[in-house]
């Protein structure tokens, strides 16, 4: 029996820093801002990490597998308001490259555990 948390993981631990630095970036915008946009990224990307967490503690794959899938729709909905973001000039260039790509490396390491928990059949804990 391994005795993984689901701060061992890896693309958890990515979604969840990402959400906050999400959180950080919107708290410091105009009222306005924030309870428009703000509020849809701060949400789309807290379920990021938030839908890994529930699926964790599933016992069955398959229901770990179906709040990844959350997650995953979750990441694109994120990358949406990014695009969004970039447009109407509340982040920078350089920011919305380099959220874009901590987004992009989420998703592909969620596309690896979920091929990984696909394959264990039952252990959503990777024995490393």
């Amino acid at each position: 029996m391994s005795h993984h948390s689901l701060e061992d993981l890896e693309v958890y631990r990515l979604a969840d820093s990402f959400s906050d630095e999400i959180w950080f970036i919107v708290s410091g915008w105009d009222y306005f801002t924030k309870d428009t946009v703000g509020k849809q990224i701060v949400r789309s990307a807290d379920s990021i990490s938030s839908n890994m967490a529930e699926g964790y503690g599933r016992y069955h794959y398959k229901e770990n597998r179906n709040f990844c899938y959350f997650s995953r729709g979750s990441i694109l909905e994120t990358k949406g308001w990014l695009q969004k973001s970039k447009k109407r000039n509340l982040i920078t260039e350089e920011q919305f490259n380099d959220l874009f790509e901590k987004l992009q490396t989420i998703h592909i390491k969620l596309n690896a555990y979920l091929k990984f928990i696909g394959r264990s059949g039952g252990s959503s804990k990777p024995d490393q």
